[in-house]
């Protein structure tokens, strides 16, 4: 399995865990919540939804009336319009999943994807996957910045500028990450403090000291123009 199929299969599962949906509502919410699926089609979905229910994680069901004229559907041509549903062996998967804090965590694209569901996440794997992204684009940035002092002679205004422009979104990103992960840790603190933190449960859903504010989502992998 490529790396693409694996992230588009895991944000399929999530997203069904939210509710069962139609390929089409399903395009739909990967486009608009998730923008690393700009530009894909349903000639790569629908193959990526029948691994999903030959492996026994989703389940096909036609909707309303046309479970009924299912037939007649067949015989006139017509394709049934079908939602698609998460089994409890594709929340099983999923959740084991969100629990992965691997180095493919922190990577760009599946990056994205897994902040876009920390609202079903435990605390600490966020913790772990935000460190884990903040380490990676500190790498980053000392990287491009070494190459940048041994290349800035040879480089024209427009080369240099584009270069800095890359190291800007990076360094953005990084304040972006300190502020979440400043605002997780505070978030365990108060509940530590409180008198009846012993008392809490964190689930996954759990948000914490997460400031609820525009600009939180993850900044667009494709700003960094020098990758």
């Amino acid at each position: 399995m490529s790396r693409r199929s694996g992230i588009l299969e895991f944000a399929v599962l999530g997203l069904l865990r939210e509710s069962p949906m139609h390929g089409y509502e399903l395009r739909k919410r990967l486009n608009t919540s998730l923008g690393i699926f700009r530009a894909f089609s349903y000639g790569t979905l629908y193959p990526c939804l029948k691994t999903l229910v030959a492996n026994g994680w989703l389940i096909e069901e036609p909707v309303g009336d046309q479970a009924d004229s299912s037939a007649a559907s067949s015989l006139s041509g017509r394709r049934a319009k079908i939602v698609y549903r998460l089994t409890a062996e594709g929340k099983e998967h999923f959740e084991e999943l969100l629990s992965h804090t691997g180095p493919d965590a922190w990577e760009d694209e599946h990056f994205a994807a897994r902040f876009a569901f920390f609202g079903q996440t435990e605390r600490e794997v966020r913790m772990r996957v935000l460190e884990g992204r903040r380490s990676r684009l500190e790498e980053r940035l000392e990287k491009m910045r070494a190459s940048l002092t041994r290349t800035r002679e040879r480089l024209d205004d427009y080369t240099l500028e584009l270069q800095r422009h890359g190291m800007e979104s990076v360094e953005r990103e990084v304040r972006w990450l300190n502020e979440l992960i400043e605002s997780e840790r505070s978030g365990r603190d108060r509940r530590r403090s409180s008198p009846e933190g012993s008392a809490q449960q964190d689930t996954s859903g759990e948000t914490g000291g997460l400031p609820r504010r525009r600009g939180d989502t993850p900044p667009d992998p494709s700003d960094d123009t020098t990758k």
